[in-house]
């Protein structure tokens, strides 16, 4: 039983037609013919397994993506086990723009604008240092291989992958200015990978190679027109959205906004990655302006369970795929291929550690004695390590290299499948072996136990809570509300000032109850008008604020069922 598996002599991806060269455009058709019957009873073995080993690996304390990854390995090897191709269709049209967007809403804009230089460094600087090392080495390392198909393994592994990352950096224990960082790089680098992609199947397919102005333009274009569409579909969303009071609604729109940019990004011939990004990002930033605390629960609960599905099932077909890959691989006697996979996954995770200990060391050449740059990632050679150590490559990688074209300009490309198993040599080795000695490292290296944000949420707390005060002590002079409903909540509040962790409100026999949650909600929104401007103020990061304003939705919930 196959899950999509292709038609001989079709090629699936991103490569359709000498028309839409790389642009990873999807077959709407083909996707829907996929789903009968049985394939969705393997979805919903999928989704058992998913539960299964997701609880596992919680009682094992190991990130679940890994635990999935091996756990589809070792399904693969057991006979009569159904077989689960991996379409590039599916993956770019239907996990991809929901992870990429979840991604990006919880991304940190403080530390992106803070460590832009860094993030460049590793999205644009490294993507390209590792497309023309394989362009220059491969033909001399590995059989068969001339500079055209080094090109295409060097786009095709060089980006990081924003599932990986996302899923596996912020659970082991990673400062958050590292996670931050890694997600950033992550999100970024899609566009840089895209690029040399479709440059490097354009040249395979049509035997001509793009000037450098040529290149440049193509980059600036597929970046620049994602951004501006993906914001322009936020915009639009947001605008929407100030007339619409509806929990369920509101969050089958926050689903479709991402579908709804990649398509759009991607008929406009952009970059739908890109154009999910830039929306995402924008949606984040303005929902608190338009979504209720009710509102924000239900989508929250909604979104964790949908990106933990989508995780799942994307990192189970990932340890699925072996058998595929092997099949493509026959001319090459299994130790020999292994010693290929081990030697090029090695070399990619050295280069990755090589480059971001050079950068920092150039970056602190061209400052010379003028200090640290708060901008640029440099001073700390452990979070470094961590950095170089953290790059992690993901399903999206051997989405790529499935979606390589069969044929050639001069003929069938027959290291399709050599890069094809390259690719899942390297997202292994840096899933697993990267991922499960992360934990290591970072106590070794004295990174264990981490601050991470918690001052900046103690001292929003602090805001907070005198803002919450000022009012609750002018409006005594308003006579808004009754005496003892005002001395009640001052009390509560200041007992709260003065001792954090924050206890809850209760109610002691108050008489004028409509009175007491009419002010508690009019204290609420004074507290999330305080949170949003340290956020705005870049006094806190946003996952301070996000922390924060759940807790001011749960205290506002709390009210309106109490008074219901």
């Amino acid at each position: 039983m196959h899950l999509g598996e292709p038609a001989p002599g079709r090629d699936l991806g991103i490569v359709n037609s000498n028309e839409t060269v790389a642009r990873g455009r999807f077959s709407a058709v083909a996707c829907v013919s996929m789903i009968d019957g049985s394939t969705g009873s393997l979805l919903l073995l999928l989704l058992l397994l998913v539960a299964v080993f997701g609880s596992l690996a919680r009682v094992l304390k190991v990130p679940y993506p890994i635990l999935l990854v091996l756990s589809g390995i070792g399904l693969s090897l057991v006979p009569h086990v159904p077989r689960f191709a991996l379409p590039p269709d599916v993956v770019f049209l239907v996990f991809l723009p929901p992870l990429l967007y979840s991604a990006a809403w919880t991304l940190s804009w403080r530390e992106f604008q803070r460590n832009f230089s860094s993030i460049a460094m590793l999205a644009f600087g490294l993507v390209l240092a590792t497309v023309v090392l394989l362009t220059w080495l491969a033909p001399h390392l590995l059989p068969g291989f001339d500079w055209r198909s080094g090109l295409l393994l060097g786009a095709v592994v060089a980006a990081t992958d924003a599932i990986a990352a996302t899923s596996i950096a912020s659970r082991v224990g990673l400062p958050h200015r590292i996670v931050s960082l890694l997600e950033a790089e992550s999100l970024l680098n899609d566009a840089t990978g895209l690029l040399a992609l479709q440059v490097g199947v354009r040249i395979l397919l049509t035997g001509q190679t793009p000037g450098f102005v040529e290149g440049a333009g193509r980059f600036v274009f597929l970046t620049a027109g994602g951004v501006v569409l993906g914001l322009l579909v936020g915009a639009v969303v947001a605008a929407v959205e100030e007339f619409i009071d509806d929990g369920p609604v509101e969050i089958v729109l926050s689903v479709l906004v991402p579908y709804a940019a990649y398509v759009l990004g991607e008929r406009a011939g952009v970059s739908g990655a890109m154009a999910v990004i830039a929306s995402g990002m924008y949606m984040s930033r303005q929902s608190t302006s338009f979504m209720s605390a009710q509102v924000r629960l239900q989508a929250t609960a909604v979104w964790d369970a949908l990106t933990f599905v989508l995780n799942g099932v994307i990192f189970l077909l990932l340890g699925l795929q072996l058998p595929f890959v092997l099949t493509e691989i026959r001319a090459l006697p299994p130790r020999l291929l292994l010693l290929y996979g081990a030697g090029f996954s090695l070399s990619m995770i050295v280069l990755r550690v090589g480059w971001v200990f050079l950068d920092s060391w150039l970056a602190r050449m061209l400052r010379g004695s003028a200090g640290e740059d708060h901008a640029h990632f440099a001073a700390n050679k452990r979070e470094l390590a961590i950095v170089g150590w953290g790059g992690m490559r993901g399903v999206l990688s051997l989405a790529a290299a499935v979606s390589l074209p069969l044929v050639t300009a001069a003929g069938p490309f027959r290291q399709r499948s050599f890069i094809i198993f390259l690719a899942f040599c390297l997202i292994v080795a840096t899933l697993v072996v990267q991922g499960l000695s992360l934990p290591l490292l970072i106590r070794r290296l004295g990174l264990a136990g981490h601050a991470g944000l918690r001052h900046e949420e103690q001292e929003a707390r602090r805001v907070l809570l005198e803002e919450a005060l000022n009012y609750l002590r002018r409006s005594r002079t308003r006579d808004a509300y009754d005496p003892a409903v005002l001395r009640e909540l001052i009390g509560t509040y200041q007992g709260r000032l003065n001792a954090i962790p924050q206890h809850d409100m209760r109610a002691h026999g108050i008489a004028s109850r409509r009175q007491r949650h009419q002010a508690i909600l009019e204290v609420l929104e004074v507290e999330r008008a305080a949170l949003l401007r340290l956020r705005d103020e870049q006094v806190i990061d946003d996952e301070v604020l996000r922390t924060l304003q759940r807790e001011l939705d749960l205290s506002e919930s709390r009210v309106h069922t109490s008074v219901a």
